[in-house]
């Protein structure tokens, strides 16, 4: 009779586990910029415009974490997603902890009943309060930092991924850009053309590899990424 108990007990919980529906995982940043990205600058440091519809991202989660109400540290952020989750739906000036000054810029958020559903929104909140950090802000401002230290040509070198493929004085895919400098041949026409269109077979030592095209780049950052390769001639 035992037996029995127990391979019904085993056999409703097989059941209840073979139909039970994980819910998957929402992506929280995509969803942050379909839904959100509208009205909140989701930049990191943020930017500001005279014209923006709503407060920077950055200082929406900052605010919430401020000011939300918790016995300790570790319930803030539970407690941060459970608002967003109820504020988004349901807004109106009692909720909100924007200061008098901003609810007269901004006014009060519209409802979004009906436009993103209480998972998405979870998915978002958990996104804003592990993205949108003090450690996050500081290391994006450190990166901009470096960015500016930077020669422009570098600069755009490295934010057009030119760096993946060249270095200043190494062959990785590409020829170093010393070698690409003081290579016979190169202008600065040419060297705008190759980058502009592509080229191929044009180092030995780059074995076959194709130099794609980089046709969105403008004029300008073309002429000033070209003037900083060619600086490294001899």
């Amino acid at each position: 009779m035992r037996k029995k108990i127990i391979l019904s007990i085993l056999s409703a919980l097989l059941f209840i586990g073979c139909n039970t529906q994980h819910k998957p995982r929402l992506d929280g940043k995509k969803l942050i910029e379909k839904k959100c990205s509208q009205c909140h600058n989701l930049d990191l440091p943020p930017k500001t415009f005279e014209d923006e519809k709503a407060p920077p991202m950055m200082a929406v989660a900052f605010h919430i974490r401020d000011f939300i109400k918790a016995p300790n540290e570790s319930e803030k952020v539970p407690r941060a997603i459970s608002f967003v989750k109820d504020y988004v739906i349901k807004p109106s000036v009692s909720k909100s902890f924007c200061d008098k000054h901003s609810l007269e810029s901004y006014g009060v958020m519209p409802s979004q009943k009906g436009k993103v559903s209480e998972d998405e929104l979870e998915a978002i909140a958990e996104y804003m309060f592990e993205h949108f950090t003090l450690k996050n802000l500081n290391d994006a401002q450190a990166l901009q930092n470096k960015l500016n230290a930077m020669p422009k040509g570098e600069r755009l070198a490295l934010q057009n991924n030119c760096l993946s493929c060249h270095k200043v004085d190494k062959k990785i895919v590409g020829p170093s850009f010393k070698t690409i400098a003081n290579t016979k041949g190169n202008s600065e026409k040419s060297l705008i053309q190759s980058i502009h269109n592509g080229s191929k077979g044009k180092y030995a030592s780059s074995n076959g590899a194709i130099m794609p095209a980089f046709k969105s780049l403008s004029d300008d950052d073309l002429k000033i990424i070209v003037e900083w390769i060619l600086s490294f001639k001899k």
